[in-house]
């Protein structure tokens, strides 16, 4: 197979697509709709002349001796730009969100039309995600175990002449913004919508070292909870690198998107881990993925056919880049690497993540957790004690060490940082590995896992709340095999595992137990309590 090696064009004019070993899925229609699916059959992922087709890249259209315009591959879905039209029975069959996704692109497309008074040349879409299992730990270098959700931010694009970026949102709480494409400026103390499409779209201008930038109209419409935990701020970010990249007409492999737009979206301040950015462009419908970094990949995890993975929103909201906690959590485990790397006599200095702690030792993570218990201390650090320990003043370790919205802190729980970080990268592990074994409990165990990890979070890494912990309670007492908080905490969702058979009355009983009682309410209510299944990643949709 070829190797991938290049971005998005548009189909060359008077050439018509052939569908070669693959089939269109829906037949031709007279429907004004402007988008296609063309379905590709079989494992290996071949056809269409001689262009090869992987799930690693945005692939080139009208490469090889196929004409046909391949705008990228994900899940056996090549989306293409048809001569004539395809109606919105393309949207239909195995995709059963497909029909929903093409009415917004329609009412997207008109509400653009109406706002710019002109049509979009192309719409990107990037999906949110549920991390099933392995809170707060992509930072510390340790592997994680999210799935796509169908809920996503979609934008609709049309490149204009004039260097200016005008961003506007079908939310009316969100405000149009304007500025020059050759002078974008991130403001890290208001975490404003539009900030989060400015960090993806400097993160491609910065990675090609481009200055003289083409200008673009934008229209956003997101139906990801905002501040739920559900990613949608970094779906906005990965929505905005793509757009430019395809803009720009320049090559990127998903992983080089995902990596750019991890590094990107810390221009607004919050210093995450790069989860969220892989699992929106290596999101596979199907299946969740195991992803892990340095070098940054993703294996698919088969999750059990007997089991639903249901979201629930506590209604409490929290944005990371609004509040100091995040960012206190990464200081603290920075700071947990270093003491464990001096107490072993390792090039603490260089230490900045507590699984190279583990790396430069060769040990396994249970020794971790008991080096852990001798070396630290369970009560909380002063910053004189972590300089007295590293033999640094409190200058260095404030200027060299701490961000700047945590150099004022004044306790570290660097011992129970340490501990959960640990023990949830042996959890999913064994997560993954019971998935792969499937035993006849398998459900149960996984349950347990996620269960485990809750507890940790709330104690050990105390991103809880009391309402996640009550909605937790609520979920586990009317059928979940177990219940965990999902995404930063402090608010925002839970996931669930609960057997199939009894989802019905899962959702009714917690609907009434945790939303009707309280008088909770989020809207629309879907928004607040559904079942969910692995989807698809970002895509590419360009306008005939």
């Amino acid at each position: 197979m070829h190797s991938p090696s290049r971005g998005f064009a548009t189909t060359p004019k008077g050439s018509a697509p052939t569908p070669s070993s693959c089939e269109t899925v829906g037949a031709l229609a007279t429907k004004p709709s402007n988008w296609g699916i063309v379905e590709c059959r079989g494992s290996q992922r071949k056809g269409l002349g001689n262009l090869a087709l992987t799930s690693n890249s945005f692939q080139p259209p009208g490469q090889g001796n196929s004409p046909l315009p391949c705008l990228g591959l994900w899940n056996h879905f090549v989306l293409v730009k048809v001569r004539g039209s395809l109606g919105r029975e393309a949207f239909r069959g195995d995709k059963a969100d497909m029909p929903v996704l093409y009415d917004r692109l329609l009412k997207l497309k008109e509400m653009f039309n109406s706002k710019f008074g002109s049509i979009p040349k192309f719409y990107v879409r990037a999906p949110g995600r549920v991390n099933i299992i392995g809170e707060h730990i992509d930072y510390c270098g340790y592997s994680v175990l999210p799935m796509a959700v169908e809920q996503d931010m979609l934008i609709a694009v049309e490149p204009v002449k004039t260097h200016t970026l005008q961003l506007a949102n079908t939310n009316p709480l969100y405000p149009d913004f304007s500025t020059s494409a050759n002078n974008v400026q991130i403001d890290k103390t208001k975490p404003l919508w539009h900030n989060y499409f400015l960090c993806g779209f400097k993160g491609i201008q910065e990675h090609f070292g481009l200055s003289d930038l083409t200008g673009m109209n934008c229209l956003v419409d997101g139906n990801i909870p905002p501040s739920s935990g559900l990613s949608s701020s970094s779906a906005l970010v990965c929505c905005a690198g793509l757009v430019t990249l395809t803009v720009l007409g320049m090559n990127l492999s998903k992983v080089e998107l995902a990596e750019i737009c991890a590094k990107s979206e810390r221009y607004i301040g919050t210093e995450g881990g790069g989860m969220d950015q892989s699992i929106s462009f290596l999101a596979e419908e199907g299946t969740a993925k195991l992803i892990e970094f340095s070098p940054l990949r993703a294996t698919d995890v088969k999750l059990p056919s007997g089991a639903v993975f249901v979201i629930a929103h506590s209604c409490v909201e929290m944005n990371k880049a609004a509040t100091s906690h995040f960012n206190i959590r990464v200081t603290e485990c920075r700071l947990a690497a270093k003491l464990l790397a001096k107490s072993k006599s390792l090039p603490w200095d260089k230490v900045l993540r507590l699984e190279e702690v583990q790396a430069r030792l060769r040990v396994s993570l249970e020794e971790m957790l008991l080096i852990t218990e001798d070396a630290l201390h369970p009560e909380p650090y002063s910053p004189e004690e972590v300089c007295s320990c590293l033999g640094i003043s409190l200058q260095e370790l404030r200027t060299q060490i701490l961000s700047p919205n945590t150099q004022d802190v004044l306790i570290f729980k660097l011992y129970q940082r340490a501990k959960h970080v640990y023990s949830e990268a042996a959890r999913v592990l064994q997560f993954k590995k019971i998935c792969e074994e499937a035993p006849d409990n398998m459900v149960q165990l996984l349950g347990e896992l996620m269960n485990q990890s809750h507890v940790s979070c709330r104690d050990m890494y105390e991103c809880s709340c009391p309402e996640l912990d009550q909605l937790v309670d609520i979920c586990r007492k009317f059928g979940a095999q177990g219940s965990r908080l999902t995404g930063a905490g402090w608010g925002g969702c839970t996931v669930s595992i609960v057997p199939a058979d009894k989802l019905p009355s899962f959702l009714a009983n917690v609907h009434e137990a945790y939303y009707q009682r309280s008088d909770r309410s989020l809207a629309p209510e879907k928004q607040s309590l559904f079942a969910t299944k692995p989807g698809g990643g970002a895509l590419v949709f360009l306008e005939a």
